[in-house]
């Protein structure tokens, strides 16, 4: 059986700014980046997200270090990740991960492809369509895994401001903390990667994460720091937050 690494997420939304302080971000290497989602056209004039509610994801970042545009869909199931896309592959320019999306009680399968140095400094200029910059390989990313999606005419929702620190160490866990901020909104995101060992099989390998998950969610709250239990993603209220303002 081929297990995907595990990535665990914890939201935060009440005074990020504290939070960052109490967990120590500091001591993590900070990079800062702007980023866009692209939806269809269409549809935000409508106040809807209409690629999002099919499980598609397409997000634009620049900023530090290498700029980058990723094709994710989330959810998805392993059955419609078909021929080249059915495994991981590391291809300059691109990197396709298959990993499972652990946040609270609610667990997926996600699958990206990012493409790494594409030209995006226009993505948001006015009448600028991001459908462009999308790659051919990301197009055949989308054609085979979820041909009922036509991408259409798109327009990009953004920015928002995020900064990231990297590896901030919480009792003996490599915690990741990225802040996003846009339109009032503000959000802390504390996430970990647990990746499958050789002897692992999927029990080994979901007692272990959920252990992780734990220690984590514990660490978190013996600073102080309150959880936030909001149903939804970060992703789905930055964009239906966006789409109902018209934002571009």
């Amino acid at each position: 059986m081929h297990l995907s690494p595990i990535e665990i997420k914890v939201n935060i939304e009440d005074d990020v700014a504290a939070a960052l302080q109490v967990l120590g971000a500091s001591s993590g290497a900070m990079t800062t980046r702007r980023i866009w989602f692209a939806e269809n056209q269409e549809g935000v004039a409508q106040g809807h997200v209409p690629l999002l509610d099919a499980g598609v994801i397409v997000r634009f970042r620049i900023g530090d270090g290498a700029d980058d545009l990723t094709v994710k869909l989330r959810p998805c199931v392993r059955e419609q990740l078909v021929g080249r896309f059915s495994a991981p592959f590391d291809a300059e320019p691109f990197t396709y991960k298959i990993e499972e999306d652990w946040s609270g009680k609610n667990r997926v399968l996600s699958a990206s492809l990012v493409h790494d140095h594409p030209a995006l400094s226009g993505v948001a200029e006015p009448g600028a369509d991001p459908a462009t910059m999308i790659h051919a390989v990301q197009d055949q990313f989308l054609h085979a895994c979820v041909p009922a999606v036509r991408l259409g005419r798109l327009i990009a929702l953004g920015p928002i401001h995020s900064t990231k620190f990297d590896d901030v160490q919480l009792d003996g866990l490599d915690v990741d903390l990225e802040a996003w901020s846009v339109a009032g909104l503000d959000f802390l995101e504390g996430s970990i990667r647990v990746k499958p060992k050789d002897e692992d099989d999927l029990e080994k390998l979901t007692a272990r994460a959920e252990h992780r998950q734990r220690k984590l969610e514990d660490a978190m709250r013996d600073r102080g720091v309150t959880l936030s239990e909001h149903p939804e993603s970060k992703t789905r209220r930055v964009l239906t937050t966006l789409a109902g303002a018209g934002q571009s």
